[in-house]
């Protein structure tokens, strides 16, 4: 029988299945939870965890850690995937059916993830050439790891430092890197590979992406934990307490830090992936399901790193030891394999595991873009395979200026300004849009217009000014202002707003100042996850829990603003360096589409197909759930009405 190249594409990369709306769909429910717990895992359970593990040693650890994971983690990845099933659609789509004022928060988050897309394939480069030298004995980089990394890899000439305080620091040389470059083109082909046909070649991709690190996973541990002195490391890890640190601000910044950079919300992959599921799949056990498998791979590969570690001899709280991401996968864990017995074999087992999770962790990422162009109404008629191809062109020609001889500066100004400002300003307004702008036409038709601005504002600018002040002044003045502009506005918008003539559930119910604080505080949230739940909580699925909108808008949005307040200090340090200024003040262009989008919010309709932008039209139906259904090939969009009373509503939805 003869069997035609078609056919062996065909049969390695078939076409995707199709929902009943036409969409694209994953070939199993299996399929899309490892290819988004591809993206979330990555160099950064591997490499980044250790580190800062590493800076607050021991078991106090997972206590800011798992309350991160739940209350900030978590409810945001809940948000993301939930909004992209539903809606069924790119990021923008997926937010302009929350409002469409918030089609700007959409596409700032699919350029986050872009740009990090950008610099990622030219870290996986570095880890390249480390995998093709692991096959050279001796080492190369043995007795001289920092020499080669940043002589023989990196290959970028010292800057020049400023010789008086108003210059600026210089970058020597320009050229391009040839190695790099040569694996820069390898790994943007194998990108093109795992997505050019979608979810149903990625749906097959990811079973070797996800499944071979894994496997590789336990080998690297074995080799690790048997080293002479690894249980020193494991030690430092998982069998100390210093509980003291719990007192500081540093441990909670840096779990916090850690579960959000982690987990990957906020580079649009997840509402892109979440997109192509079938429309009552189960969104919230998926999404926790995902969290739990990335924390599980970072915590376990942890005992890896500790382990050689504790065979290196390194001592936390040690001044002339500092890890890093970079220190970590490019000298720490590389001097530790050139003194292993079977070095070799370890460190192709090593580099080659790096570079699969960073080849799934950089197709997700890609595919935010691919999505976005894919909805878009200008080229919808245009084939995936076209669209694919382009971008990962476009993306390779932007990747290139990290594969010079300033490059590597360079990347770590992007990814510095790219994760500490734009990757959480832009998880921030997620958070605030999805709890303060969805279905606003109830909350003014009960409470008013006035009533309604006051409070989002006094909200708003409780944070603003409360890390604002706590920069200036101090945590405890911070607090003091925060607290005390959000107790203002609240009680000015109660007395400003009337007396809602629709009840509030149970306690906020017994009289009208209590309604009309729960109208203000927490409807939008809440009629959101009702909403949704109408979707996905459907049949056997999970639901929604009620606290999860609480948390979204009064936890984690707070926790936000915290973290992002700390970048604008930290510019000061760096503001004699123009690779710094630029990825400042690309980082500033960036969040501006967010506000753009607020203001003009029709210049960014051509990013949603014409039969879903009415997706963010609502009527005033105060209490009645809406549910968004799919939109049919040939037909208009149409809304599905469940009504029902709140009284009738399970006492545990209330």
């Amino acid at each position: 029988m003869r069997v035609t190249f078609k056919q062996v594409v065909d049969w390695i990369a078939p076409d995707a299945d199709k929902e009943e709306d036409g969409r694209d769909k994953w070939p199993s429910r299996t399929s899309f939870i490892l290819a988004a717990m591809g993206g979330a895992i990555g160099l950064g359970n591997l490499l980044r965890y250790p580190s800062v593990v590493f800076a607050n040693n021991g078991l106090q650890w997972f206590i800011p850690y798992f309350i991160a994971l739940f209350f900030l983690g978590i409810p945001t990845l809940i948000l993301e995937i939930c909004i992209g099933q539903a809606y069924r659609g790119s990021v923008v789509v997926a937010f302009n059916g929350i409002n469409k004022r918030a089609k700007g928060v959409g596409l700032a988050v699919v350029m986050t993830g872009y740009i990090v897309a950008t610099y990622y394939v030219p870290i996986l480069s570095w880890i390249m050439h480390y995998f093709r030298v692991s096959f050279t004995s001796p080492l190369p980089w043995t007795g001289r790891g920092r020499e080669f990394y940043m002589d023989d890899v990196i290959a970028n000439p010292d800057p020049i430092m400023p010789e008086t305080s108003s210059g600026y620091i210089e970058y020597p040389a320009t050229g391009i890197v040839g190695e790099t470059v040569g694996w820069c083109a390898f790994m943007w082909f194998l990108i093109w590979l795992c997505m050019f046909k979608g979810v149903g070649s990625t749906g097959r991709v990811v079973y070797f992406t996800m499944g071979l690190p894994v496997i590789m996973l336990i080998v690297i541990l074995g080799r690790s934990l048997s080293l002479e002195n690894a249980t020193r490391g494991v030690k430092h890890y998982f069998a100390e307490w210093n509980g003291s640190q719990l007192g500081s601000g540093g441990i909670w910044q840096a779990a916090c830090g850690q579960i959000f950079f982690s987990i990957g919300v906020g580079f649009g992959y997840f509402t892109s992936y979440a997109s192509y599921n079938t429309k009552y799949a189960n969104a919230v056990q998926d999404a926790i399901i995902i969290a739990c498998c990335n924390s599980a791979y970072e915590v376990i590969g942890g005992f890896a790193v500790f382990g050689v570690i504790g065979f290196l001899g390194y001592t936390p709280g040690d001044p002339t030891i500092s890890l890093s991401t970079f220190t970590v996968g490019f000298l720490t864990y590389p001097l530790a394999l050139a003194e292993m017995p079977g070095s070799n074999v370890f460190s192709v087992l090593f580099f080659l595991t790096l570079a699969i999770l960073g080849l799934s962790s950089a197709f997700a990422l890609v595919e935010s873009m691919v999505t976005l162009i894919c909805d878009c109404r200008m080229t919808r008629g245009a084939s995936r395979v076209t669209i694919c191809t382009g971008v990962i062109v476009v993306s390779f020609l932007l990747s290139l200026i990290y594969c010079t001889e300033f490059g590597f500066y360079l990347l770590d100004a992007v990814d510095t300004w790219t994760n500490n400002l734009v990757l959480l300003f832009a998880v921030w307004t997620e958070c605030v849009c999805s709890t303060t702008l969805y279905r606003y036409k109830d909350v003014w038709g009960q409470v008013g217009v006035v009533g309604h601005i006051v409070y989002s504002l006094g909200y708003v600018l409780a944070m603003v000014l409360g890390v604002a002040v706590g920069q200036a002044v101090g945590p405890e003045a911070g607090a003091g202002t925060g607290f005390g502009v959000f107790i203002v506005a609240t009680a000015v918008a109660i007395l400003l707003s009337k007396t809602p003539d629709t009840g509030a559930p149970r306690f906020w119910g017994k009289n009208h100042w209590l309604t009309k604080a729960w109208w203000l505080a927490f409807y939008s949230g809440n009629q959101l996850r009702r909403d949704l739940n109408v979707i996905i909580a459907t049949g056997k699925n999970w639901r929604i829990p009620v606290v999860w909108p609480i948390v979204l808008r009064y936890v984690s949005a707070p926790i936000l603003a915290i973290v992002v307040s700390f970048a604008y200090p930290a510019f000061s340090a760096k503001s004699q360096d123009p690779l710094h200024i630029f990825a400042f003040t690309v980082a500033h262009c960036v969040m501006a589409i967010i506000g753009l989008g607020f203001i003009v919010p029709r210049w960014f309709d051509v990013f949603v197909p014409a039969d879903k932008l009415q997706l963010s039209e609502t009527f005033y139906a105060p209490q009645v759930t809406l549910a968004p259904l799919a939109v049919h090939e040939g037909q208009e969009v149409e809304e599905q009405r469940v009504m029902e009373e709140h009284e009738a509503e399970p006492d545990r939805e209330k």
